[in-house]
């Protein structure tokens, strides 16, 4: 599953936001039906539409009855103010915390930043600023920044520069209000060739040349997994940036156990070094139907019992 198709999942979960149910008014704030999970692992809409039905407030709830405490939706900035506002209610509710949604879509998949263009800064400022009021809607701290396509004409320290030059621009809007820009890496190897962001460890160096709290590493474990690996130590090394992770084993792209990658002694390390954050399931279903969706609360289960 591409980010593209895990946007396109939330948007369609959207269209039946218009039905409503009474589930959210219902709540009125119970908790979990089951025990929480040690970690605030954040499913996203589309996920459980089986278990739960089309509609988005009933897929929200049963995260929470099953003990999930977040949630995250890529696709949040392109839905109706009254959609985001009916959202936000239920999940105020349902106890559940507001995770990542994308800043700068628009401008996402294409050389934006790389090559130091001032239309390129501008159309980014752009959508930071159309940002702030759907994170006051939506109760939102953390969006996922995609830097965008790399300049095959410029060596890659011009490149290097021009984006953290156009992130300090982001940056400036963004910190008065205390929100925080979370970049995300792309693996070039399987996903996403071309883009100007591809490696932990220049997400950490773009971040430290930004310098500004409004701009921070989103760690994408399955990301990390297929282009740079040794997941623990490379997570250490930039711990001190690190304000949102997300998860998928590799290879599938799917949830834990599924791959290759040892989640439960991820999840230890990551609970062990107090981590308060949120970890945003951006990954697919390894089955189908309501036995797969059974099958990934299972394996973040199981993962999580450490």
């Amino acid at each position: 599953m591409t980010r593209r198709e895990v946007l396109k999942s939330g948007v369609a979960a959207g269209a039946t936001l218009a039905a409503g149910t009474a589930v959210a008014a219902a709540t009125g704030g119970t908790l979990a039906t089951k025990r929480p999970f040690k970690l605030k692992y954040a499913p996203h809409f589309g996920m459980f539409q089986n278990s739960a039905g089309p509609d988005p407030i009933d897929q929200l709830k049963f995260a929470a009855d099953e003990g999930f405490q977040a949630w995250e939706d890529n696709g949040m900035k392109g839905r109706s103010v009254e959609e985001q506002e009916k959202i936000a209610k239920a999940m105020q509710k349902l106890g559940i915390q507001m995770g990542i949604f994308v800043v700068n879509p628009e401008v996402a998949w294409t050389p934006f930043l790389s090559t130091g263009s001032k239309e390129g800064v501008e159309a980014f400022v752009k959508e930071c600023k159309s940002a702030i009021e759907v994170c006051k809607r939506v109760n939102a701290k953390w969006m996922t920044l995609v830097p965008g396509v790399a300049d095959g004409r410029l060596d890659r320290g011009y490149q290097v520069a021009n984006v953290i030059d156009g992130l300090r621009k982001g940056a400036e809007v963004l910190e008065p209000h205390g929100l925080v820009m979370v970049m995300e890496a792309l693996n070039s190897r399987r996903d996403h060739p071309g883009m100007v962001l591809n490696r932990v460890a220049d997400n950490y160096l773009m971040v430290r040349g930004v310098n500004s709290p409004a701009l921070k590493i989103l760690f994408d474990l399955y990301h990390q997994a297929v282009d740079d690996g040794n997941l623990i130590p490379h997570m250490d090394l930039c711990w001190n940036e690190i304000a949102y992770i997300q998860t998928g084993d590799h290879p599938g792209r799917n949830e834990p156990g599924t791959g290759e990658v040892n989640y439960r002694a991820i999840f230890q390390h990551i609970h062990s070094r107090g981590y308060q954050g949120i970890l945003g399931m951006e990954h697919g279903n390894s089955k189908p139907g309501k036995e797969g969706e059974r099958a990934v609360i299972a394996a973040y289960r199981a993962a999580d019992d450490f």
